[in-house]
């Protein structure tokens, strides 16, 4: 009885999730992989998941669950995105645009787009309850294919997003033309023997989860809290609880939008099209191997878990690739088992048993 008491207490899932990341790390040693340059891709890595990854908390604080639809928020960031190279390319000779600042405008338009469709997705939550985590799904995939259409009938004359021919946006735009490709990246990056920190990275990322922290302290934060936990008691003390439930949507669609700027700055693209379908997966999967659950998270569960879920991506597919070096076309389908086998134990964890 004790022992179980004691697995229960150190939280045995995280266990093993730790106990398999750091059995790779030992496997990447005695292979005699570059360890310096793994630490150094799962630092990044961390990095630009991180606010994709906190987009959850919000969401499951307030009662919806994970959201598995911050989709929609993905597609307001990379829609303010395109807005603002739009923006430089028009006023070209006429404004000069630092990286920086165009990075800065990028998340500007965003957030319009965020709010308002956080609002009515927020409002869609409120009429399906009990069934949000299934609805979600669907408008997250719903939206991307929607979007396939819009991508091509939006009307972007910039030559480097556009296609050469006919009209409509490319798959993939390049950000290192505009200078905004590893901005936050090199910001104050410094080196530590052969590893590189990705300080103006990882300094965005704690910033986000500080001030996601004060949010969850302040009145707001705690009236948010109450609905999502107990619905019945916050009705009770004048809580209105759809509104709550509204707040969180919005602040986990306005988090997605500014997380895929950050996610595409660090990986030197705006995805369009088919980029966002499964990125939801992720940041859930990370969330829910932390340690939070349907009904409950804390920041300390989005930062563990996007440690481990990520360390666990990067380190996992150089190893697996190693052990099956026969056969070239294995490191793909490694990384697919290893990626969508940690995703599954993720889900079944979602009830926190």
């Amino acid at each position: 009885m004790q022992d179980k008491s004691f697995l229960k207490d150190m939280d045995l899932a995280r266990l093993i999730i730790a106990a398999f990341f750091i059995l790779l790390c030992v496997a990447a040693i005695a292979l005699r992989l570059d360890f310096a340059e793994l630490i150094t891709s799962s630092l990044a890595r961390i990095g630009m998941w991180g606010v994709l990854v906190l987009a959850m908390l919000p969401a499951i604080v307030s009662g919806i669950g994970p959201n598995f639809g911050v989709s929609l928020g993905i597609v307001c960031g990379l829609l303010g995105g395109l807005t603002a190279l739009e923006l430089a390319y028009r006023l070209e000779g006429i404004v000069a645009f630092s990286p920086g600042m165009l990075f800065f405008i990028a998340m500007v338009f965003s957030l319009p787009f965020a709010l308002l469709v956080g609002v009515g997705y927020g409002w869609l939550l409120n009429r399906v309850k009990g069934s949000e985590m299934m609805i979600a799904t669907y408008v997250g995939f719903s939206i991307v294919s929607i979007m396939k259409l819009a991508w091509v009938f939006l009307p972007f004359k910039n030559p480097e997003m556009a296609w050469p021919i006919g009209r409509g946006v490319r798959v993939q735009i390049a950000l290192a033309n505009r200078g905004m490709a590893q901005l936050l990246n090199n910001f104050l990056a410094f080196r530590i023997g052969e590893v590189v920190v990705p300080t103006g990275l990882l300094l965005t990322v704690a910033l986000a989860i500080f001030l996601m922290w004060l949010f969850l302290r302040s009145r707001t934060g705690m009236a948010m809290s109450t609905a999502g936990s107990n619905p019945r008691f916050a009705e009770a003390s004048g809580i209105t609880v759809n509104r709550q439930r509204i707040i969180g949507t919005v602040l986990s669609t306005v988090l997605g939008a500014v997380g895929i700027l950050i996610y595409s700055q660090s990986y030197g693209f705006l995805q369009l099209y088919e980029g966002p379908m499964f990125m939801p997966f992720v940041a859930v999967a990370a969330v829910l191997i932390g340690g939070a659950s349907v009904k409950k998270a804390t920041i300390s569960h989005v930062i563990i878990g996007t440690v481990l879920f990520l360390g666990i991506q990067v380190v996992a597919v150089p190893v697996a690739n190693a052990f099956t070096a026969e056969w070239s076309s294995m490191g793909e389908i490694s990384r697919k088992i290893i990626q969508n086998g940690v995703i599954l134990y993720a889900l079944t964890q979602a009830g926190g048993e």
